[in-house]
């Protein structure tokens, strides 16, 4: 009966072999032997010993991913579900704790405390995160790092095929007298080197099968994103039949949209943000088009078409909600009833947050004020809002009858989502960045040009009554445009309404601009390359766009990007801070010639330059030489010259003796995002 069979084949015909959680009996067929005595106690001995459960030796096959003949699928389901009939989570965190992995942080479900177990236990236990040293976890796709790569940005990290520890699995002492135990044993003496491995399968383009259109100005060329659609398996088409979706600029949203958006909203196509294409990118797997949809946020693009004739910056119809450290954020109602922000002791609780955070998917508001209403009480308002998203706002607007009540929940408020003290920041800007903790945006004391500045209707009256000669009127009259700013903060997507990003204060400016020149040198120093090398830009990306809240924030890829979105919008927005102070609140004024008012406020003479003249000649060949037009898809954009102005100020040399300086160089002073270019 024996004959070519070895112990363990015997064993399982005598005992009782443990899989899963089921116990299966297997009884061989009685025939007649005959046997000596030696072998009859020999027979009776092993029957005994048999009657104890045993557990099966486990051989893994790597090449055939098998476990004593049975896939490694299957052997995986019997630990799941011997897993969920026989452990409670609190024992999953017990033998998580055994290995080392931390499982007391409050993010960790039910679910995810499962997971966790379930692969260390199968597989065996991960190495800690190359880029950071944080906890790598499965999320059903590959493994990622949930830790932090500093206290502005969360790991990034993300692998199909992790690094395992060369050790055998530990289990908890009070876990060896339970039912399960025998499984569990079974687990933990398997080497490491005997596991099966995790085979996830080769990672699908995240385009693939897909055909995106785009369309207008986007924050990165067209060709580039021809070029990484097709990379990740997609098609690029000019025509929207037949389209996935159709990439638009944010800036459609202000504009009121076009007729292509009309007829992509007729088709019934999806119309998503520059973010759908680079988080898929990121992330490697296709993003929900609803979570990205634009054409919610146009105003009335169908069946309301813009006339041919009608200039596209006379559409930017968004309002300011907060315009400054004294303004009374807009929605609150307030202003209306005379309401202003609550002063104690030189403090105005008037408090405005940002953060973003790629990794976790956060871009993320906040503003918090104390206002008093003449003749009633103290009122605090609070909001929290991704941007761009005001239907899902978290937000309350609480009276309160007592202003200690007021003061202490204000400030638990600030600690709660900054976890800083309030006074320390406010009197002395002493701020440490915590890790998902929102950022300050140190708002100055003034009135934010997209507030204070003129708008359409009063710049065509303020120009009828200017006493300045007219082609000057008209220069300052540009000067004097809310719309001019709010074109040029949508142009470098920093035109949140939530936040006055153009009246935040010079020590706000510096810290920006510090934390440019920090990452610069360490990037010129660093000699870390692949994922590490990738986490210093990512580190930087975050920091940034907490710092300088974006209404589009990516993620910073070489300097030209540094140079043009971060260097070049740092500069347009010092120059905004700089004319919302020197502007101030015209919107509302009484000044008969609001346009003189600040033209002498300028400090300095303007005068139009002659048109026959040899220096306009000059400057006009200069820029057709130099200058280089924009491309758009299959539109390209140009400049054209209306005037030239000469501006004389006293803190310079007067032209005249300029002139008869030697080697004398034109500089083209002007940005792609620079205010100056409108002029």
């Amino acid at each position: 009966m024996f004959k070519g069979m070895n112990e363990s084949s015997i064993d399982r015909l005598h005992g009782t072999v443990w899989r899963g959680v089921a116990k299966y009996q297997v009884h061989g067929e009685e025939e007649k032997v005959i046997m000596t005595r030696k072998q009859k106690a020999e027979s009776i001995n092993k029957q005994a010993h048999d009657n104890t459960p045993k557990k099966a030796k486990i051989e893994f096959d790597d090449v055939h991913n098998t476990t004593n003949g049975k896939s490694s699928c299957a052997e995986f389901d019997d630990l799941s579900k011997a897993m969920s009939d026989h452990l409670s989570v609190d024992d999953m965190r017990q033998i998580l704790e055994a290995n080392g992995i931390d499982s007391s942080a409050s993010s960790n479900s039910d679910l995810e405390i499962t997971r966790k177990c379930e692969d260390l236990l199968f597989y065996g236990a991960l190495e800690k995160c190359p880029v950071c040293n944080g906890s790598l976890e499965f999320d059903g796709r590959r493994y990622c790092c949930r830790g932090f790569y500093s206290e502005w940005c969360s790991c990034t990290f993300s692998t199909r095929d992790p690094p395992r520890k060369h050790q055998t699995t530990k289990l908890p002492d009070s876990l060896h007298d339970t039912p399960v135990a025998h499984l569990l044993k079974k687990y933990e003496e398997v080497a490491p080197a005997g596991r099966p491995h995790r085979d996830l399968g080769s990672a699908d383009k995240p385009f693939t099968g897909m055909t995106i259109s785009l369309m207008g100005r986007l924050s990165r060329t067209h060709h580039y994103w021809k070029t990484s659609i097709e990379k990740h398996g997609g098609k690029v088409a000019n025509s929207i039949i037949g389209s996935t979706c159709l990439v638009a600029s944010p800036a459609e949203r202000e504009r009121g949209g076009t007729s292509k958006l009309a007829e992509v909203m007729e088709r019934g196509i999806p119309v998503v943000t520059e973010a759908w294409l680079s988080d898929t990118i990121e992330k490697q797997e296709p993003q929900p088009l609803d979570a990205y949809e634009l054409v919610t946020h146009l105003s009335a693009v169908a069946g309301d078409k813009h006339h041919p004739g009608d200039h596209p910056i006379e559409s930017l119809v968004s309002q300011l909600k907060l315009y400054g450290k004294r303004g009374v954020y807009k929605d609150t109602k307030l202003q209306e009833q005379g309401g202003y922000i609550f002063d104690k002791d030189g403090i105005l609780y008037n408090c405005a947050f940002s953060l973003c955070d790629h990794a976790r998917q956060l871009n993320h508001y906040s503003v918090m004020q104390l206002i008093t209403v003449p003749e009633n009480h103290l009122h605090l308002f609070f909001k929290k809002a991704r941007a761009g998203d005001d239907l899902n706002a978290e937000e309350r607007l609480e009276e309160f009858d007592n202003v200690d009540n007021a003061l202490r929940e204000f400030t638990r408020l600030f600690e709660e989502i900054t976890g800083n003290e309030f006074e320390p920041w406010e009197r002395d800007k002493k701020f440490s960045k915590k890790p998902l903790k929102f950022y300050p945006i140190d708002m100055d004391d003034g009135v934010e040009v997209r507030h204070g500045a003129l708008g359409l209707r009063q710049l065509g009256i303020a120009a009828t009554h200017c006493k300045l000669e007219p082609m000057v009127a008209n220069f300052v009259k540009v000067l004097c445009s809310q719309e001019i700013y709010r074109y040029a903060l949508m142009e470098m997507g920093y035109d949140s309404p939530d936040l006055p990003i153009g009246m935040v204060t010079q020590f706000h400016l510096k810290r920006c601009e510090e934390a440019l020149l920090e990452f610069i040198e360490k990037v010129k120093s660093s000699k870390e390359s692949g994922p590490k090398a990738e986490a210093v830009w990512t580190d930087f990306s975050q920091r940034w766009f907490t710092m300088m809240p974006s209404t589009r924030p990516f993620l910073f890829r070489d300097y030209q990007e540094i140079a043009e979105h971060a260097a070049a919008a740092l500069e347009g927005v010092r120059d905004i801070t700089v004319a919302s102070h020197l502007i101030g609140d015209v919107s509302g004024s009484t000044i008969d010639d609001p346009l003189s008012e600040t033209y002498n406020k300028l400090g300095c003479s303007i005068s139009p330059l002659e048109k026959d003249s040899d220096d306009y000649d000059m400057i006009v060949k200069y820029l057709e030489r130099t200058y280089e037009p924009v491309k758009v898809g299959d539109m390209e954009y140009g400049v054209s010259v209306e005037n030239i102005f000469s501006v004389e100020t006293s803190a310079c040399p007067p032209y005249e003796d300029i002139v008869k300086l030697p080697n004398k160089v034109l500089l083209w002073c002007g940005k792609k995002h620079d205010i100056s270019t409108f002029w």
